[in-house]
Order: structure tokens, then C-alpha cells, then sequence
């Protein structure tokens, strides 16, 4: 008998590291993203009920797991910035920030509500006096148009 968790890995794995590959555009970090995804995974479900949906569910740890990777390169070239040393991860962060930056108002808050601060639809939609259904619609057009503008060249079904 196998778990919810073997399942989705089973199932789920290779859309994960598809989806952290063409955001990293390196095998071994996507790998490396991917394990620790179904890491993080394992310790939520351990502490709570299963989620409604599985996949969506992992795309979004996969999304945290990606910007929390590219904040950690960020501030591991800060020291190299102060003197002028810009790496090719500084410029992603910048051009990142850059296009969360000209996003409109409402898109960019739920983006560093849900994304940054990690909070539930329920208390993005209760702080901007919204419902649920429409924060998560918002973000899906603001992580869209950010895809879109980050990479151009990627094809959507």
C-alpha cells in the first residue's frame, strides 16, 4: 500500500522538475529543487490534512522553493555587487524584481503576499477586501504575465 506522498511523486515528479528546469535551465539544480519540494511535501503532510488537490498543491511549494532558491543566491552575491561584480544570478534577481516591480498594484501585492510572506488565499482575500477565488485568479495572471516577461521564448498549451 503506498502513500498520498509515494503517489504524487510517482505521479507528479517529472512535471516538477520539468516546470523547476525551465526556471533554472540547470539539471542539477532543478533535481536538487525537486527533492526538496517533495521534502517540504512530506514534513506539511505530516503535520496536516492532504490536500484538496495534490498537483497544484506541489506546483506551489515548487514556486516557493524556486524564489526562495534565487533570495538565497541573491544574498549570496550581495558581498560581490557592493564591489561592482555583478553574477548572471544578481541579474536574474534584478530582472526578477524588476518585473514584479511593474506589475500592476493589486497583482504585485497578492504576489508578495502569497509568494513572499506565504500566506493563505483566506488572509490575502480578507486583507484586500476580496473573496478567494478572485486572489487566486489574480495570482495565476500575475505569475503568468511574469513567466510570459521572464521568458518569452516559453510555449504554452
Amino acid at each position: 500500500m503506498t502513500t498520498p506522498l509515494e503517489e504524487a511523486f510517482a505521479r507528479h515528479r517529472g512535471e516538477i522538475y520539468a516546470f523547476l528546469l525551465r526556471r533554472t535551465r540547470d539539471h542539477y539544480d532543478a533535481e536538487e529543487l525537486t527533492q526538496q519540494v517533495f521534502a517540504d511535501a512530506a514534513s506539511a503532510l505530516s503535520r496536516s490534512q492532504r490536500p484538496r488537490a495534490m498537483r497544484p498543491w506541489l506546483f506551489t511549494i515548487a514556486a516557493r522553493r524556486f524564489v526562495d532558491e534565487l533570495r538565497r543566491r541573491e544574498r549570496q552575491a550581495q558581498p560581490d555587487c557592493e564591489h561592482g561584480d555583478i553574477d548572471e544570478t544578481g541579474a536574474l534577481s534584478g530582472t526578477l524584481e524588476d518585473a514584479v516591480d511593474r506589475l500592476p498594484q493589486l497583482q504585485r501585492q497578492i504576489v508578495v503576499m502569497r509568494v513572499v510572506e506565504g500566506r493563505t488565499y483566506r488572509e490575502i482575500a480578507r486583507a484586500l477586501d476580496s473573496n478567494e477565488a478572485a486572489c487566486k485568479m489574480r495570482l495565476s495572471r500575475a505569475l503568468r504575465r511574469l513567466r510570459d516577461e521572464l521568458d518569452p521564448d516559453s510555449s504554452r498549451n
